[in-house]
């Protein structure tokens, strides 16, 4: 599927640098690397998102941090009594799984990733692509944690996947009208012959571009431009790495494209999207745009100027990678540490943790926040008689216990503690890592 053709003067290692030194050197061109909190509602930003907006001095050649103020990230419909009831039966379910199946010897103990992974939205796109069948849901979930391990998805590295993508086939830059990153996929600048790398490559560019999502937003825009080139005519992937790219996307990535805009398509890549069309998905294929006006899908500031927007865009891998590889790193490594803060939960809040204007789904209730007294204190008249008892009582005799009224003690915390991502202690004690128990 990944496709491109040679830039000589371009590769990993230039100037002696390797690639661990470059991204402690890269920095974003359009400003701080700090996320500002979003309004999952809406989208918008609480500190605006005009520093995505301004444009470079030169060619853009680094991601855009974040999407335009314009953008308009839909709100998600409430779920009915019915679909919450069958969300609440998945997550039980998962929360059950002690260990993930293999037929490849990577069985084993879910891990800490993989409860990360399971969130209340990553619940919720396998129910609505299962059309709401709680069994297959719960089979599919299973099915892709199992898989995720066997294809060595956390395994896959920059340095692995850096000469697949030498001469920018694929790159992630710009947002489109509804916040979601632009994934630009250029057959026409192939660079290598087919492996299971190139696939690979697609499927690290994936988990890079889920990386960097907003809150709120949980598809991806895929633009691809067929336009041959002087050492590329034929742009078409093969038709069995096309049917197991397909593949790993409807089963694995389900719910994950909102839209794939497509340019240049020659007669022999029409024939080859008539040739898969009977593998994509109905619903998929009311998502393909063909020969579009992109401007209509993409803000023109934000789009590449080779699918006539206003963006310069010039692809320098030294520079690119591992900018890239930083951004989405840190995106990760934030979205981690307020899902840690909050207790490691399965089905945790994705716009909570990504930084949305939005608590955590563990949050303690709101009767739990009431601060609880140093220590009861026994009724007056319980107090006199106790007072009597010790006075006649003599030395041997045992202590005696005043009663109490019959009362509920109040409700103890630990507290909340908050910060600018909404990051919310939980009361309960954090749960040990191990699903045993927790079905109940």
């Amino acid at each position: 599927m990944s496709a491109a053709s040679i830039v000589e003067d371009v590769r990993v290692g230039e100037e002696s640098k390797n690639l661990s030194e470059k991204l402690n050197e890269v920095k974003l061109e359009n400003g701080t690397t700090q996320p500002p909190a979003y309004d999952a509602s809406n989208g918008s930003s609480s500190q605006g998102s005009t520093v995505a907006e301004e444009k470079p001095a030169g060619p853009q050649m680094t991601p855009i941090p974040y999407p335009p103020e314009s953008a308009a990230i839909p709100t998600p419909p409430e779920l009915t009594a019915e679909q919450q009831s069958k969300y609440e039966a998945v997550l039980e379910t998962v929360k059950s799984w002690k260990e993930v199946p293999s037929t490849k010897g990577k069985e084993g103990p879910i891990t800490e990733s993989e409860i990360l992974w399971l969130t209340r939205e990553c619940l919720l796109r396998y129910l609505r692509a299962t059309k709401w069948n709680t069994a297959d849901a719960e089979k599919r979930l299973l099915s892709t944690l199992t898989w995720r391990r066997e294809y060595g998805v956390e395994e896959l590295t920059g340095d692995h996947i850096s000469p697949e993508s030498e001469t920018g086939k694929q790159f992630v830059v710009g947002w489109d009208i509804a916040g979601r990153p632009c994934h630009y996929l250029n057959p026409g600048r192939q660079n290598t012959e087919p492996s299971p790398r190139q696939v690979q490559h697609l499927v690290f560019m994936l988990e890079r571009v889920i990386d960097i999502m907003v809150p709120g937003q949980e598809t991806l825009a895929l633009l691809i431009n067929f336009k041959t080139s002087k050492t590329r005519t034929n742009t078409a992937p093969g038709l069995s790495q096309g049917r197991e790219v397909l593949n790993i996307l409807q089963t694995h990535y389900p719910e994950r494209l909102g839209r794939a805009l497509i340019i240049n398509i020659p007669w022999v890549v029409s024939g080859f999207f008539k040739l898969i069309t009977p593998f994509i998905d109905p619903l998929t294929r009311q998502k393909l745009k063909f020969n579009d006006d992109m401007r209509q899908h993409v803000p023109p500031q934000q789009l590449w100027d080779q699918f006539h927007g206003d963006m310069e865009f010039e692809y320098d891998h030294s520079v690119y990678w591992p900018a890239l590889l930083k951004f989405a790193e840190e995106r990760y490594s934030e979205r981690r540490e307020r899902w840690v803060k909050a207790g490691k939960h399965y089905g945790e809040s994705e716009s909570y943790l990504r930084g949305g204007n939005v608590s955590s789904m563990f949050q303690p209730s709101a009767n739990e926040d009431a601060p609880a007294p140093e220590k009861e204190t026994m009724p007056t008249e319980s107090m006199e008689g106790a007072a009597q008892d010790k006075e006649t009582a003599p030395e041997e005799k045992k202590e005696v216990v005043a009663p109490v009224e019959e009362s509920k003690a109040p409700a103890q915390t630990s507290g909340t503690q908050s910060n600018g991502n909404m990051d919310v202690m939980e009361v309960t004690p954090k749960p040990v890592l191990t699903t045993e128990g927790d079905r109940a």
